[in-house]
């Protein structure tokens, strides 16, 4: 095996960052510092990282659902709850795939495959992510047009895939894009305010019967989707136009406090 795989299989990151460790020599095989990248290892080697042995891990892949009021983080600067306070110890190292923010709930990867994480949140691939949307007020179908045209907001040009109406004031969305409180900001742009939003999908793994706060391990078939070898869950990019309307953003205070909406926009993620 391939050193850098061995280390992404270890824990320890993705490939590309595995090959970082390697170039910053800290990484021994046998006693020696490797200098190439291509050693290639064997389970009776003896590798160590900054000195610690290092072994390969079982790959563990769980599907977590993620309760409001917790930060999707290892550690908050703020004394704030996050994920891992719901968490075995056992599972305290996982990575999470991408992020859910502190008033958003649903489903949530968590993985020691460090390639696997870094492929399903890399910008080269997009993976359909489906949220079901409580708004403040009735929503009102002459907008979904312009939803999945995209709008302007900060980081980008956003668009929806698809929207659904389930209710006069909740819908579901789909997306395949990463934006930054991209949900929050698009409906705020039409004068609407996100009172819950929750990822019901993650490409094509779904499950209502998790409870809150809870995690179950995802099957053999739902890791083999998400690695791509089932056709269509994992897209390739679409080409798009060069975003060219600068937009002026209000405080985030502002957004935060409930100020009067405008057509400007204010950092508020998924």
């Amino acid at each position: 095996m391939r050193l850098n795989r061995f280390l992404a299989a270890a824990g320890l990151g993705s490939r590309r960052s595995c090959d970082e460790l390697i170039s910053s020599g800290v990484v021994f095989l046998n006693g020696q510092r490797v200098e190439k990248l291509a050693t290639q290892v064997t389970p009776e080697d003896d590798v160590r990282v900054h000195g610690r042995v290092i072994h390969v891990a079982r790959p563990v892949y769980l599907l977590f659902n993620k309760p409001r009021g917790y930060v999707v983080t290892r550690s908050d600067e703020r004394g704030r709850r996050t994920i891992y306070d719901l968490i075995a110890p056992e599972f305290s190292t996982l990575f999470h795939v991408g992020r859910l923010d502190k008033d958003s709930e649903g489903l949530l990867l968590l993985t020691n495959d460090g390639d696997l994480a870094q492929r399903l949140t890399h910008p080269s691939h997009e993976i359909e992510k489906e949220y079901e949307v409580t708004l403040d007020k009735r929503f009102d179908p002459a907008h979904s047009a312009k939803l999945i045209r995209g709008i302007f907001i900060e980081g980008g040009r956003g668009r929806f895939e698809r929207i659904r109406i389930l209710s006069p004031d909740c819908v579901k969305v789909v997306l395949r894009q990463g934006i930054k409180r991209q949900i929050r900001l698009m409906f705020y742009d039409l004068g609407y305010e996100v009172e819950r939003l929750i990822r019901v999908r993650i490409g094509g793994i779904t499950d209502i019967k998790i409870p809150t706060g809870s995690y179950r391990h995802l099957t053999p078939r739902e890791v083999e989707s998400l690695q791509g070898t089932k056709s269509g869950t994992i897209l390739k990019p679409r080409h798009r136009q060069p975003a060219t309307r600068p937009r002026t953003n209000p405080p985030p205070s502002q957004y935060a406090a409930g100020a009067t909406r405008s057509t400007d926009n204010t950092p508020q993620p998924p």
